[in-house]
């Protein structure tokens, strides 16, 4: 969005629909920055001499990124340092805001040679088709959506369960965001299972799904 009349810019263009970045780390962070005001509120404020504006902002967002420099962490062609300085420019907050971070291990030998039957695209739909009725029938409105009365209400976990998911994300040194966040991964990972409440299975699954998070305090360590 640039010039004196504000306009809609590309999270509005993605408004119900999908934004995606490739190799985000070459993106300058202060546009990074800027996404996560939108990610939160669902809208986007503009502020010119002129005039101020409000544009809706209601997307989801994808990244990707290589976890080194080079190409891959493992490879050894980059030092702990410059892997460390590369992933740097994604900074804590913008990275609390993505609940699914999902590593993409290198291919094992035969896999492009071998075929394996999966699961159908028509088979994913029907299921995601059905978690999300649930999830209306429920409560009027996606899991994503849900604020933290609706999700004391709906995402009830028994005490040993929540301390032990407390511990866990103690130990990944998450914030409080990423609390909520994933209780809403593992709410969704219930409904897609069809299950009535969030079981222990769904709270590891969900830990699983922030692999970024887990690279990094390895770097660190």
């Amino acid at each position: 969005m640039s010039g004196s009349v504000p306009r809609p810019g590309e999270i509005s263009l993605a408004h119900s629909g999908i934004l995606f970045l490739d190799e985000v780390p070459e993106f300058p962070r202060l546009v990074l920055e800027s996404l996560r005001q939108p990610l939160e509120s669902g809208k986007v404020f503009i502020s010119r001499a002129a005039r101020q504006a409000e544009f809706p902002a209601c997307f989801q967002l994808v990244v990707a990124l290589n976890p080194s420099p080079s190409g891959h962490h493992k490879d050894g062609r980059s030092s702990p340092e410059q892997i460390r300085r590369y992933l740097s420019r994604l900074s804590g907050p913008f990275l609390d805001r993505i609940e699914l971070q999902v590593e993409v291990p290198l291919l094992p030998k035969g896999s492009l040679s071998q075929h394996k039957q999966e699961e159908s695209s028509v088979q994913v739909k029907q299921r995601v088709q059905s978690a999300r009725a649930i999830q209306w029938q429920r409560q009027g409105k996606a899991n994503a959506r849900l604020n933290l009365t609706e999700l004391a209400q709906h995402c009830y976990l028994t005490p040993a369960d929540a301390d032990f998911f407390e511990h866990c994300l103690t130990q990944l040194k998450l914030s409080a965001r990423s609390y909520h966040k994933l209780l809403k991964v593992a709410r969704t990972l219930a409904d897609l299972a069809q299950r009535p409440q969030i079981e222990r299975t769904d709270l590891l699954e969900a830990l699983s799904y922030r692999s970024f998070d887990r690279l990094l305090n390895h770097l660190q360590s």
